[in-house]
């Protein structure tokens, strides 16, 4: 009996010992906490492929969360659908805005945090715990943070494979060609009858700061693309988004323009399109 006592007081000391498995993060349960932020997480099903996951990181629009990007499934389930895993960063929040969490970008405000050193860490803290592969990225993002995409497409194109914004653009603050760096591999989405950031931009606070001209910033584009002419070298309009892609340019870039009928919104066939012009990519 005492030998008994013994034993059942060492197995409850080991119980008390071993530490409990890490809680996982993901898009659901609680958020995936790095030192810089804070991201959410969709998995495909089954195990990583050799290599691991290719993945779409998309940064949401002001007031958003990454959670709430979660909460948009026919986007984040056509991605896993296919084998993707969805990154879903969170912004900081902004102190004394009505427009809740948004992100570091525009050249004029001062910066509360370096978004490129923050998707940098999102990427390889995915890499380590949920096994993406680095170099098979997509960056995406509605609205200001299409915005934000824009912005370090042309800081670092080196974030990732390549760029798919949606309902956002430089604002009339603009990198000048020369001070974007290359390559460019970018899709950009948007629709005709968006009113909260226009195609050609509109100003806001009075007129102390500007959206900008959707299609001057993708001549920005293509003057770091080295395509040949400002004009789109084809126009596809058989359905209803339209496209126009130059491809006249330096090898490995890729400029293409979407132009849905829809107002300020990720249109619903948008994903499926990303998707394939991604893959499409040499």
């Amino acid at each position: 009996m005492q030998c008994l006592s013994i034993l059942t007081a060492l197995l409850a000391a080991l119980a008390l010992s071993t530490p409990a498995p890490p809680q996982t993060c993901g898009a659901e349960g609680p958020a995936c906490d790095i030192p810089e932020g804070s991201y959410r997480v969709a998995l495909p099903e089954g195990s990583p492929p050799e290599g691991g996951w290719p993945a779409m990181m998309f940064f949401h629009g002001a007031g958003g969360t990454g959670d709430r990007t979660h909460g948009t499934p026919r986007m984040v389930e056509a991605f896993t659908a296919r084998g993707y895993v969805v990154l879903a960063p969170d912004g900081l929040p902004r102190p004394n805005s009505r427009f809740g969490p948004g992100w570091s970008f525009h050249p004029d405000f001062p910066q509360r945090r370096d978004e490129v050193a923050f998707t940098r860490a999102v990427t390889a803290d995915a890499a380590t715990r949920h096994g993406i592969d680095p170099d098979r990225l997509m960056l995406s993002g509605f609205s200001i943070g299409g915005s934000l995409v824009w912005y370090m497409a042309c800081a670092a194109p080196d974030l990732a494979r390549a760029y798919a914004p949606v309902g956002g653009a430089f604002w009339r603050t603009r990198p000048p060609a020369e001070d974007c760096e290359g390559p460019q591999r970018e899709v950009h989405a948007h629709g005709r009858r968006g009113r909260v950031v226009p195609r050609g931009g509109r100003p806001l606070r009075d007129g102390a700061i500007y959206q900008g001209d959707v299609v001057q910033g993708l001549d920005v584009l293509r003057q770091v693309n080295g395509c040949a002419g400002m004009r789109a070298d084809t126009f596809e309009t058989e359905d209803a988004m339209w496209r126009r892609t130059w491809t006249a340019c330096t090898p490995d870039t890729a400029l293409t323009f979407l132009l849905h009928p829809g107002g300020h919104a990720v249109p619903q066939d948008w994903a499926p399109r990303a998707i394939d012009w991604f893959e499409a990519l040499p």
